[in-house]
């Protein structure tokens, strides 16, 4: 219950009974989707990135596929969409044992089990910005939530009971619909990884830097198309979901949610590249910052700031702003990882 108010997800009762019903079945599923997310870049590393794609596209299309039937067929609701995704993240988790142990060039057994303080030390500081990501994004959208919840309250429309779910319901579609080109990007940074790190490893400091512009270009390419195609599109995609059965307030209020939070796409891919760039280099402590800075101190200071200098108009600029800001000092920890790696000759930007 605390978490979901957390979430603002007590918004109105309807809202929070639906969350409370979702969460509990949903939570039923976390230690499959653990495993399949912890297990999958090992079959990935192992040279078997078709199988890994194959793993996670498994249960998202098990999940897409039980979703209408479970909620429409069978009657189930929310239940049903959070046991289609509970069942998705099952057929994920069983396909990345399957693999594991059909894995040729490794092999595990009891030793393989066995915790080797030396090495868990490199992996912990390594994996600590991603780890710093995912958890800040989640106190990013507690505090975001929360502020539409407050402000929201506040607004001539949004606090009546009829409307009271708006601000909520539109920027949690909004930031899932951010979370979809985000991922993209991650994979394409992390599809990178191996490479960076074994050129780096073997002193080709020349290949890591192509492959840093490269790489920095296609991220800059993919939040350039994401953004014209969301921004361009976002009457299709209010009519998407469930825009025909609200009222004027809820479009008018998603128009201005999809047009402010996605029109700086093509810098939350690039910093979201440049953080991985720099985990991948070896340079936990600047992956970690720069992490830092955009989940933490842009994610989380900014809605909280903007929406009391502005209200609910203010808080949905926290995400363009914020990535301006730190594609300022994603640029600067990739001229330093140049600098670094002694590429002097070989301009970065």
């Amino acid at each position: 219950t605390e978490i979901i108010k957390a979430f603002g997800g007590d918004v109105n009762k309807e809202t929070f009974e639906l969350s409370k019903e979702y969460f509990f079945w949903i939570s039923l599923g976390i230690p499959f989707y653990m495993f399949a997310q912890g297990v999958n870049p090992i079959i990935r590393s192992n040279g078997k990135p078709e199988k890994a794609l194959f793993v996670l596209l498994s249960g998202a299309i098990a999940n897409i596929i039980l979703d209408p039937i479970f909620i429409f067929v069978f009657k189930m609701g929310m239940m049903g969409a959070a046991v289609a995704t509970v069942a998705g993240q099952i057929i994920s988790a069983l396909l990345s044992i399957i693999f594991t142990i059909k894995m040729k060039t490794m092999s595990l057994d009891r030793s393989s089990f066995v915790i080797k303080w030396n090495k868990t030390k490199r992996i912990l500081s390594l994996g600590f910005s991603s780890f710093l990501t995912q958890i800040s994004v989640v106190l990013s959208m507690a505090a975001v939530l929360n502020m539409l919840k407050i402000y929201g309250a506040k607004d001539p429309v949004f606090s009546l009971p009829l409307y009271a779910h708006i601000p909520v319901a539109v920027v949690g579609i909004v930031m899932k619909l951010f979370q979809i080109v985000i991922s993209m990007s991650i994979g394409l940074a992390a599809g990178s990884i191996p490479i960076v790190a074994y050129n780096n490893g073997a002193g080709k400091k020349e290949r890591v830097i192509e492959i840093m512009k490269k790489l920095m270009f296609i991220e800059l390419l993919l939040g350039l198309i994401s953004s014209t195609i969301l921004i361009s599109g976002k009457d299709i995609l209010i009519q998407i979901f469930g825009g025909n059965g609200e009222s004027e307030y809820y479009r008018a209020f998603a128009e201005k949610a999809i047009t402010y939070f996605l029109s700086l796409l093509i810098l939350s891919t690039f910093n979201k590249g440049a953080t991985i760039f720099l985990q991948a280099t070896g340079d936990a402590k600047s992956a970690s910052v720069l992490s830092l800075i955009r989940e933490i101190v842009m994610g989380v200071g900014l809605p909280i700031i903007l929406s009391r200098l502005f209200g609910l108009e203010g808080l949905l600029w926290f995400m363009p702003i914020g990535d301006l800001i730190t594609a300022f000092f994603s640029v600067y920890y990739l001229r330093q990882t140049k600098r670094r790696i002694g590429m002097k000759d070989i301009a970065l930007i």
